[in-house]
């Protein structure tokens, strides 16, 4: 298995944007780090090229957006977006900042549905195959 290296343009991007959280940012992750939420390891803005998504959990396949008040793509390019992360394995949530900042509860609800519908991992650990 060969590994492309990670644009360094965008890895460098993405770890300013670690450094400078918007507040809805900073405040999902304090309830997905550390696998709080499910027992779902999550990562922060992880460069999925040639996009930077805002959360992901490589191993179910899920990608979280927030979506804030200067969103920079468009509808179509959001489907754009979308698509190509769907054609990577990715199932896509997208919130808003009000959404995170004003019903948290219900954001984490949603998320922990959608985690519950989460493939299992593939092959199955020891002793889950029966």
């Amino acid at each position: 298995m060969t590994y492309r290296k990670t644009d360094p343009v965008l890895l460098a991007r993405a770890k300013k944007m670690r450094r400078e959280p918007t507040p809805a940012e900073r405040k999902l992750w304090l309830a997905l780090r550390a696998k709080r939420l499910g027992n779902a390891k999550f990562s922060r803005q992880v460069v999925i090229e040639p996009f930077i998504v805002d959360f992901a959990s490589r191993k179910l396949g899920l990608v979280i957006e927030i979506d804030g008040d200067t969103h920079d793509f468009s509808d179509e390019d959001d489907l754009r977006r979308t698509r190509f992360l769907e054609k990577q394995g990715y199932r896509i949530m997208r919130f808003t900042n009000a959404e995170v900042m004003g019903n948290m509860e219900g954001v984490l609800r949603a998320i922990e549905e959608k985690l519950q519908d989460a493939p299992l991992p593939n092959p199955l650990p020891a002793g889950e195959r029966e």
